[in-house]
């Protein structure tokens, strides 16, 4: 699969999904970025704002296996993963899949879980597998967790462990719509759910090929040099109580470079960096006087600081390639 072809991919899902969501074009391009590379996507905001409706339009937007689970207290591990349990007619113990084992899942109201539970998605969000009882259980390929929360000072929910936030590779609200965009969902939703009639633009061969390519947008080590400057600021200023980690920064790498081919280019510019960083980095970072109300605000405005200091690689040196 050719950039080319990427970036008509994106096109098309954009479209597709923007015939039930209206005005959320970049949150979309930020679902296709996390599904290429194989990153994860929290979306947070107040209940009735579309969380659930654009996860679900943009998994009836892929050919894939799509499941839904809603999160409540009293959800157990179990319940995600699957069980053993003892079949009579055969006498043995025969597995039972959870809703886990797909392609694209939607973890509704992910908070609402306990901690517990929460903690049973650590391993399959990362190394895309599950250990059941000693036994270790590859998932599908791809595996894209689409979770949604209710701010965290909303009654009855636990937050996210720093752990579990590490492992989504965005973070997005999705907040209200203007005016036009209101009158826009009220007509649209006046006679019938277009959800109904969305049909699926692309395959898992077709996600799976494009994370095999967009590894190949080249990266100038001065581009390199300036996104490990932007991490390692977050672990070294006063306010800062824990900094973007390691996989942090690997996740920024990624996002950039599939945000280089949806702006037509083969290789990544500091402005791919910057555009991502927000969504990427502004999660990671847990600041010493972060109140839970402000904290998304607290995090981004810290990374919007950190990139009006950090100086920008020239525009005259050679960014077009990596130096060898």
């Amino acid at each position: 699969m050719s950039f080319e072809q990427i970036r008509s991919l994106a096109d098309r899902m954009r479209d597709n999904v923007g015939q039930v969501i209206v005005g959320k074009e970049d949150v979309i391009d930020l679902i296709f970025i996390a599904l290429v590379t194989s990153g994860h996507v929290l979306l947070e905001d107040v209940p009735g704002t579309g969380k659930t409706l654009l996860a679900k339009a943009a998994a009836q937007s892929l050919d894939c296996s799509f499941k839904r689970i809603q999160f409540t207290p009293d959800l157990l591990p179990s319940d995600l993963s699957g069980i053993h349990y003892y079949n009579q007619k055969s006498s043995e113990f025969e597995f039972r899949a959870g809703p886990l084992f797909t392609n694209i899942l939607l973890a509704d109201e992910i908070n609402r879980a306990t901690p517990r539970t929460q903690s049973s998605l650590l391993e399959c969000m990362e190394e895309r597998q599950i250990s059941i009882d000693g036994e270790t259980r590859q998932l599908a390929r791809p595996f894209l967790v689409i979770a949604t929360q209710n701010p965290i000072e909303s009654q009855g929910t636990f937050p996210l462990p720093e752990a579990q936030l590490d492992r989504f590779l965005f973070k997005v609200k999705m907040g209200y719509p203007d005016h036009s965009e209101g009158l826009r969902i009220l007509r649209r939703f006046q006679e019938a759910n277009p959800l109904d009639v969305l049909q699926p633009i692309a395959s898992s061969d077709d996600i799976i090929e494009a994370q095999r390519t967009y590894t190949q947008v080249s990266v100038h080590d001065d581009v390199l040099h300036y996104l490990l400057q932007i991490v390692e600021r977050t672990r070294t200023r006063d306010e800062v109580m824990v900094g973007v980690s390691p996989r942090g920064s690997q996740a920024l790498l990624r996002a950039s470079q599939v945000h280089a081919i949806l702006r037509g280019r083969e290789y990544v510019t500091p402005d791919d960096i910057k555009a991502m960083a927000g969504p990427v980095l502004a999660h990671r970072v847990i600041l010493r006087s972060m109140m839970k109300r402000d904290a998304k605000d607290q995090g981004a405005s810290l990374i919007d600081a950190i990139l009006s200091e950090i100086p920008v690689p020239a525009e005259d040196q050679k960014l077009t390639g990596t130096q060898g």
